[in-house]
């Protein structure tokens, strides 16, 4: 083989042999930064796992103070809820003590009405003339009249009696007087109707009843066995209401008294 042959095969293989090494070292560069670039992208990952794991522990305490917050506003707004109900049931009870109070001060208002009506002045009518008088003054007189009519000439006149003491002013003192007269006349007790009749006819002489008690005290007198005093007091009857149905009815008992 010649020289030339020898230095060409040497040379072939230098170059085969220096290719091989340069493709290895490409190789583990390669290699190298495969590793390198796997490294970053797992420090990447990492990194970027660490930034999730703190944003979603971040976003679990927010939630969880979410929930604490959402917990304590259903607490307020149960403690609200209660506390309407509590209001509402006081209002209620407010509005029945109020619907209460209303009905007892309507009760109490139509007592007092009550009373006032039963001790308020009424007006009357008393021997055609008109008055203003207590109701209790005018129970009582009529229950005197009502023993008259009833023929309890007693109890009339102890309540004819009673009323002239308590009411004394009166605006059925006149005629009082004159039914006390005739109570005692019906209870025979002369005497007392002469002077009742008497004091009746001094104390009101304008009084329509009038005639009527001095024909009454006349019938007393003769009663009383005094037919001279019988006739003076039908000749004033006469001489004083001559057109009064009592003089004329004295006109006629005069000629009876002897």
């Amino acid at each position: 083989m010649s020289r030339a042959a020898v230095l060409a095969l040497s040379l072939g293989g230098t170059v085969g042999a220096a290719h091989a090494i340069f493709s290895d070292d490409e190789a583990r560069k390669a290699i190298v930064d495969l590793r390198n670039r796997v490294t970053a992208v797992e420090d990447a990952g990492k990194a970027r796992s660490a930034e999730l794991a703190a944003a979603n522990a971040q976003l679990l305490e927010q939630l969880t103070a979410l929930r604490r917050s959402m917990l304590d506003l259903n607490n307020q707004l149960e403690a609200m809820r209660g506390e309407l109900a509590k209001l509402r049931g006081n209002d209620e009870q407010m509005m029945r003590d109020v619907a209460e109070m209303q009905a007892r001060q309507k009760d109490v208002s139509q007592s007092l009405d009550d009373r006032l009506r039963k001790i308020e002045p009424v007006k009357v009518s008393i021997d055609g003339r008109e008055a203003i008088v207590e109701q209790d003054e005018k129970r009582a007189y009529e229950e005197a009249i009502a023993a008259i009519r009833g023929g309890d000439f007693d109890k009339s006149v102890a309540l004819l009696t009673t009323f002239q003491r308590r009411f004394i002013g009166s605006a059925y003192t006149d005629s009082a007087r004159f039914w006390l007269g005739n109570a005692l006349y019906g209870k025979r007790d002369y005497k007392e109707a002469i002077t009742a009749f008497r004091a009746f006819v001094a104390g009101a002489a304008e009084h329509p009843r009038a005639p009527e008690a001095l024909l009454a005290l006349a019938n007393s007198q003769a009663e009383m066995k005094d037919p001279r005093g019988a006739r003076r007091t039908i000749e004033e009857l006469m001489k004083t209401y001559p057109d009064s149905e009592a003089a004329q009815a004295g006109k006629e008992r005069l000629a009876s008294i002897k």
